[in-house]
């Protein structure tokens, strides 16, 4: 009886599926945009957008911590729909994209949230010659056979980046990550 239950179990570690492994994306720049939100004159929020993202990224559902992202913007890609505040943005004032010409993001951890379906990230972001530690909030938003959606929610303070110059702007920025990976062709 013995011999029987070894050659179930042995049948079923033969058939069981590997275990996952993480899987590779490119971020879709022209599918993917990331967008901020900041409060203008302590009346209300105003919003603007970082266009082309780039970037890659490893994800395993399965086993979330052999996950990262890398990903990356240019400042003078910055649209707010009106010509002379971005140029403003992209100034000295702000972003000062002449001398720091990219924003980017490196994760150093991923985690399950707390059975939501979300997810958390800790990296650094470089931005205006300054990097800090930061976290974001994932959501994964959908699925194909070689594409992947997520939005990433990020919440920064200005000041921690040396960006002080700029009044009638509120410290804290929010940062909304709208992206899909597609997987590399072999």
């Amino acid at each position: 009886m013995r011999s029987a239950s070894l050659v179930a179990v042995l049948a079923l570690v033969i058939t069981a599926p590997a275990a996952s492994a993480a899987d590779d994306y490119l971020i879709d720049p022209v599918h993917s945009v990331i967008i901020f939100r900041i409060k203008h004159g302590d009346v209300g929020y105003f919003y603007g957008r970082f266009n082309m993202p780039q970037g890659q990224f490893k994800w395993d559902e399965q086993n979330p911590p052999a996950s990262s992202f890398t990903a990356s913007v240019k400042a003078s890609d910055f649209d707010s729909g009106n010509a002379k505040r971005d140029q403003h943005v992209e100034g000295p004032d702000f972003l000062n994209a002449k001398e720091f010409p990219n924003v980017t993001f490196k994760s150093k951890s991923v985690k399950a949230g707390d059975g939501d379906g979300k997810y958390v990230i800790e990296g650094e972001l470089s931005m205006h010659g300054q990097t800090k530690p930061v976290m974001m909030t994932l959501e994964k938003t959908g699925q194909s056979k070689d594409r992947i959606g997520f939005e990433g929610i990020m919440d920064i303070n200005k000041k921690d980046f040396g960006i002080t110059g700029v009044q009638g702007l509120s410290d804290e920025i929010r940062l909304i990550a709208a992206f899909q990976g597609v997987k590399p062709k072999q």
